[in-house]
């Protein structure tokens, strides 16, 4: 059934994506005017010109991670105050929300991490985006996917050994998403679990090897994510 479908952060490099895939539904992009985050009017009046089935809610901040250890106020704003305005703004209209959130909010020791598993939240901005979740779980209309993705090609000429993860190309996510619509709850979306070297070698042969030092960590050592209830609607989808 085709559906109307707002979504935030259009702008984006996955909202990008999103604008170049192909899809029955109707897409739309507001501009950061349009459709205010921080503002729930603004939200309500944009809500009421289109009449949105679903809202994908992309917009945010994100990168540099760093970021969010020194503007909290920001991290705070956009993706824990306008992700809680988008929640109350869906559930008075009663919208479809489908939240994209980060695998960092899983501990990123042990890896094969399921969507029941005990949360630890890596570092800042994986706390802004739990932060989200939080009120998005409070409305039962609702989706949240733990992402794990990147950019193709990869945008790194090195790529770690010993740093495991779960990665899809983002191209893969925009594909998928759309599978997952008439879903509510939790879904991992991510790759098969392997160190980021072996993802990166298969598009690029002359990539090199790094390892990452265990006295200065700049990502968990494994975020990888269980994606057996993914796949299974994938295969039912299929």
């Amino acid at each position: 059934m085709k559906k109307k479908i707002l979504i935030t952060g259009g702008t984006g490099r996955f909202g990008n994506h999103l604008k170049h895939t192909i899809t029955k539904h109707k897409l739309f992009f507001p501009t950061k005017k349009q459709f205010n985050i921080l503002n729930i009017n603004s939200m309500l009046r944009y809500f009421k010109k289109i009449k949105p089935d679903i809202v994908i809610h992309l917009a945010g901040f994100s990168r540099p991670m760093e970021l969010h250890d020194k503007e909290i106020n920001k991290s705070i704003n956009l993706n824990i105050k306008g992700t809680a305005n988008i929640t109350m703004a869906c559930s008075q209209k009663n919208i479809k929300l489908i939240y994209f959130s980060t695998h960092y909010v899983y501990p990123g020791i042990n890896g094969n991490y399921n969507e029941e598993d005990p949360l630890k939240p890596f570092n800042n901005y994986a706390w802004s985006k739990l932060g989200g979740e939080c009120s998005v779980m409070l409305y039962k209309n609702s989706l949240i996917l733990r992402v794990c993705m990147t950019e193709r090609p990869f945008v790194h000429k090195k790529a770690f050994t010993n740093v495991k993860t779960s990665f899809l190309y983002q191209d893969e996510v925009a594909k998928i998403l759309f599978k997952l619509l008439n879903k509510k709850g939790i879904i991992n979306v991510g790759g098969n679990a392997q160190n980021i070297y072996n993802f990166a070698k298969k598009e690029n042969k002359n990539i090199k090897k790094i390892y990452q030092n265990k006295n200065l960590i700049k990502i968990p050592f494994d975020s990888s994510m269980n994606v057996k209830k993914l796949k299974k609607i994938l295969k039912l989808n299929s």
